[in-house]
């Protein structure tokens, strides 16, 4: 899963990041709420963990702009006991889940893969066209005759073009989407990838799966 960690405690952050790394996911940690609504609304996340008090606002007001604009990403809410005076207000708002600090690893482990099986449930099976992704299993098919079991990074890069059917998708979205905001940006790492999936799903003598928009970047068509 990519995760954006919202946490202006660089102990906490830390703690949580090299947790959440460790059990195969993605992150990224921002601490103030500004750059938690630039990164939630311009990159694609499967889940945000966001604090309560951040420096520059209230996370409530981050989580009432994520459910505006994207309501399917599901937001554990993370927070002092103090500050968790209505639970129920906190669902009302849009929250998914909430965790009280201090909290350890193995519960926030637990509700992370909670969160997970949620949105798989949610929408398991992508599709475009005759192209088939199963979130769940990772597995890609075309039609009947073509099936493949997609490793960590090419299923992230499938599930991001299909998630975005009939869009141009440059290499630096793709980069920043995929492989993390920090990626080396002269990497032909998104071309690579390309040619990964192109080799396990595309048929002889028809177009790729995967178009390339010369000049522009790639796209599954929708």
């Amino acid at each position: 899963m990519r995760i954006l960690v919202v946490e202006d405690e660089d102990s906490i952050a830390s703690f949580v990041v090299k947790g959440l790394t460790s059990e195969g996911h993605s992150v990224e940690r921002v601490a103030t709420a500004a750059d938690a609504i630039g990164l939630a609304l311009t990159y694609d996340f499967d889940l945000i963990l966001l604090d309560l008090i951040l420096p520059d606002g209230n996370g409530l007001d981050v989580l009432k702009r994520v459910r505006a604009e994207r309501p399917e990403v599901p937001v554990i809410v993370v927070s002092a006991l103090g500050e968790v005076d209505n639970k129920v207000d906190l669902l009302d708002a849009g929250a998914d889940d909430y965790l009280v600090k201090p909290f350890a690893f193995a519960e926030l482990a637990a509700r992370v893969r909670a969160a997970a099986r949620s949105g798989a449930a949610s929408g398991r099976v992508l599709t475009v066209g005759d192209l088939a992704l199963d979130t769940k299993t990772r597995v890609a098919k075309r039609g009947d005759d073509v099936e493949a079991d997609l490793p960590s990074r090419e299923f992230t890069l499938l599930e991001y073009l299909m998630r975005h059917p009939g869009q141009v998708l440059t290499r630096q979205q793709l980069l920043d989407s995929v492989w993390g905001i920090d990626f080396d940006a002269g990497s032909n790492v998104v071309d690579v990838y390309v040619s990964y999936l192109r080799r396990k799903l595309d048929r002889p003598n028809e177009a790729s799966v995967i178009e390339t928009v010369r000049g522009a970047g790639y796209r599954v068509r929708a």
